[in-house]
């Protein structure tokens, strides 16, 4: 009996330290641990995660989509995961188009992640995650495409693999374009589905762009400029089109063009936007420049004859006529007509250095457009307290400037529209919102102005240097340049190395349309401003008077 009670109380004694155990246990979870196991059943069931912002469209003026973004995927891969990791190369390397041995190297790499590509397609990654091949994941992102592939492709830039803006107006615009992420919430239950989603921080999409370039026109623009890099092979080339009333920019093209689908393919320094960060000296066609001001100062008119020697001495120089020819004499208009360096020199001297330079920075030279491209650069118009004593025998020529094809488009839709002079613009509306026209102001009179494009017809006929360019139909303006470079190494004029160029407007007499052709270092056929540039004038100006349908005179 005295062994029973024994046994009782053993077992009794056990079952009471369990009790007491299981009791402290209870109260450790509860009160010890509570908060923080709480803290963990809540992260399982509760998930916060991060929403990107739908990246604004940039369309044409007519809406036609030249940047947009769709979904796509970053493939990763997890190495750890991976066990027969030549397999998973073999079956991802076609799908990922790359080759065998990079995606192998990729998941024999020692880390926990890696990407294995950004930015695939949806419709292409899922053919990856429908291999089901455990390491590897596809994190939804979006992608930037551009649907006409090398349209404005300076102009537009291009987006880096984080989505933010690298170039062009993608950069420049950045903000407004890449909108605000936000903050999506997601309870799930049990088994992982998810019960609620809230956005406490709810997602901000990006403003659109609609800008003032016509993908037509923009489109043969381009197509010009590489029949002008195919017979003359330059460096570069670059052509801007503009209606000089309101300046509003339908075209800007550069040569060589960029793939933005494929901007790893295109030539080095291929993606700048030469239209407003190409610096060169304008030659001849700044004289329209030297000539404004001497007509506005009543100082000479179309009709003044001058005295023209085929050379003229300025303090320790001698300048020369591109052709050589008697003493003659030129009125002003056929000086512009011949481009005769020795007749503008006359006339730059005749204003004197002071007047001469205050006429160059009023037509903006030495400071920025203000067009709302990216990346455009001031050029250089020396100060007066710089000129030398031979300054007057190279500036009215167009030599020792520094300026854009967007300054010296800015300056003669100046002379086109009468006399005012207003930053060019790419940006029509911002989210669909109008934007402002820049206001300009005057810097010559509407009678110089006139005056002036009545004597840059005489450039486009008989005996002029671009007789060769006519549009049926329409009396075409404009003035040829071909400026020598300076050599790095000598530090001398080139005699092997010259800018081509032509700026010019149609109709003559009231211009709708103005069009300025920059060709860079042409290596084979001609040097010259009047067949390598004007030819292209031409045919541009001749396909967008008619797309717009502006009336012959």
């Amino acid at each position: 009996m005295v062994v029973v009670q024994r046994r009782i109380g053993a077992i009794f004694a056990l079952f009471f330290g369990l009790l007491v155990l299981a009791a402290g246990r209870t109260a450790y979870l509860g009160v010890v641990r509570g908060s923080t196991l709480r803290q963990a059943a809540s992260n399982q069931q509760l998930t916060d995660e991060k929403v990107t912002a739908q990246r604004g469209a940039i369309t044409d003026r007519n809406g036609i989509d030249l940047a947009v973004s769709e979904p796509a995927r970053d493939i990763s891969a997890d190495p750890y995961l991976i066990t027969d990791t030549l397999a998973a190369a073999r079956k991802l390397a076609p799908l990922l188009k790359q080759s065998q041995d990079s995606v192998l190297r990729k998941l024999s790499e020692h880390t926990g992640f890696v990407y294995l590509i950004r930015g695939m397609p949806a419709t292409q990654a899922q053919a990856v995650l429908a291999l089901k091949l455990p390491g590897i994941a596809g994190t939804p992102v979006m992608r930037r495409v551009y649907p006409r592939g090398p349209l404005a492709a300076q102009v537009l830039g291009l987006v880096g693999t984080e989505g933010k803006g690298l170039a062009g107006l993608e950069y420049s615009r950045n903000a407004q374009l890449a909108g605000h992420s936000g903050q999506r919430r997601v309870v799930s239950d049990a088994i992982g589905q998810p019960v609620s989603i809230t956005e406490p921080h709810p997602v901000v999409a990006g403003e659109s762009l609609k800008l003032t370039l016509d993908a037509n026109i923009q489109q043969r623009t381009e197509d010009v400029l590489g029949a002008v890099a195919r017979v003359f092979s330059p460096k570069d080339a670059t052509a801007i089109v503009m209606d000089p009333r309101s300046g509003a920019i339908l075209a800007v093209a550069n040569w060589p063009q960029v793939n933005l689908n494929d901007p790893a393919s295109a030539p080095p320094g291929a993606l700048q936007d030469r239209a407003v960060g190409f610096d060169y000296e304008p030659g001849s066609t700044f004289k329209a420049v030297t000539v404004s001001g001497a007509l506005q100062q009543r100082l000479i008119t179309p009709e003044t004859p001058f005295n023209i020697p085929d050379q003229i001495h300025v303090a320790d120089r001698t300048i020369h006529d591109d052709t050589e020819h008697g003493e003659e004499t030129l009125t002003t208009s056929q000086i512009l007509a011949r481009s005769s360096n020795v007749g503008a020199i006359k006339i730059g001297k005749l204003e004197g250095a002071s007047a001469f330079n205050g006429w160059v920075h009023r037509f903006g030279f030495g400071a920025r457009t203000g067009v709302d491209l990216s990346s455009e650069e001031p050029g250089l118009a020396l100060a007066l307290s710089h000129y030398s004593g031979s300054s007057m025998g190279n500036l009215p020529i167009g030599q020792g400037e520094l300026v854009t094809p967007m300054q010296m488009a800015s300056a003669y839709a100046a002379i086109a529209n009468g006399g005012i002079l207003r930053a060019p613009h790419v940006i029509r509306a911002v989210d669909g919102k109008p934007q402002p026209l820049p206001s300009g102001h005057r810097i010559i009179s509407a009678a110089t102005a006139a005056a002036l494009r009545h004597m840059l017809e005489g450039v486009l006929a008989p005996g002029g240097t671009a007789s060769e360019v006519s549009i049926p139909g329409y009396q075409l303006a404009g003035k040829t340049g071909t400026a020598s470079k300076i050599d790095p190494l000598t530090h001398e004029y080139s005699k092997s190395a010259y800018v081509a160029s032509f700026i010019g407007f149609a109709p003559a007499a009231n211009p709708k349309l103005l069009t300025a052709v920059v060709v860079d270092e042409p290596q084979s056929g001609s040097i010259f401003g009047g067949t390598v540039a004007a030819p292209a004038f031409g045919q541009i100006m001749s396909f967008a008077l008619s797309y717009l349908a502006v009336a012959p005179e």
